[in-house]
């Protein structure tokens, strides 16, 4: 029976990995930390309001078996380029570093397709420089997952996206870009919920078609 942490659970992906969670007996403990409340209530659920600025109120908190990370925003969400990458780097890094040192054993991170630490865009950029950094911390297991475009309802639409997923369903009927197809945060989930429970120790990334696969497990 395990613990899990989350953080970003009121995101697309989050949201529907904390429904899973609590639907999987295999998870007796559920520990979200989130800026607003999640609605839901379980009594395997156990929320955290925190100020992500103020780790230092809340990180002795992060103790369990798996932190799955799925926090995120867009930049126009931030305000800016420096306001996302604390939101995306930052925040997510500091957690990952507390639950490490409080001796959780495994992290599942959401990261991003073409995540490259030296990438001349920054998104992917700054995605791969949260791959490169958590990597060095002590975890027994790490699962990166790199999905595309994601599909799904947010409670905050995002007109860029539905335009960028119409352009990608689009794109997925020609077979050799199959692989960039949207998809769905459920699946996504799916798929971190499954990287969890492979007791496999060390890294793996998993790339956007291995997504789809990780999530059929």
């Amino acid at each position: 029976m395990k613990t899990a942490i989350l953080i970003g659970a009121t995101g697309l992906v989050g949201d529907y990995l904390l429904r899973q969670l609590l639907l999987d007996d295999r998870f007796t403990s559920i520990k979200v930390f989130a800026r607003r409340p999640t609605g839901y209530q379980n009594p395997k659920l156990q929320e955290h309001l925190v100020d992500f600025k103020q780790p230092e109120q809340w990180s002795e908190l992060l103790t369990g078996d798996v932190l799955f990370s799925t926090l995120g925003t867009t930049l126009k969400q931030a305000g800016s380029q420096a306001a996302q990458y604390e939101i995306d780097y930052t925040y997510q890094y500091r957690a990952a570093q507390a639950a490490a040192e409080h001796g959780v054993e495994t992290l599942v991170l959401v990261s991003s397709a073409g995540a490259d630490a030296h990438s001349m865009i920054f998104y992917s950029r700054m995605k791969g420089e949260l791959e490169r950094d958590v990597k060095k911390l002590p975890f027994r297991r790490i699962r990166l997952l790199q999905p595309g475009m994601l599909a799904g309802l947010r409670q905050e639409p995002r007109t860029g996206e539905r335009i960028g997923l119409a352009l990608g369903s689009l794109i997925s009927q020609v077979p050799l870009l199959r692989q960039y197809r949207p998809i769905h945060g459920r699946t996504v989930a799916q798929a971190m919920l499954n990287a969890a429970l492979d007791e496999t120790p060390g890294v793996q990334t998993i790339t956007l078609e291995k997504v789809f696969e990780r999530a059929e497990k």
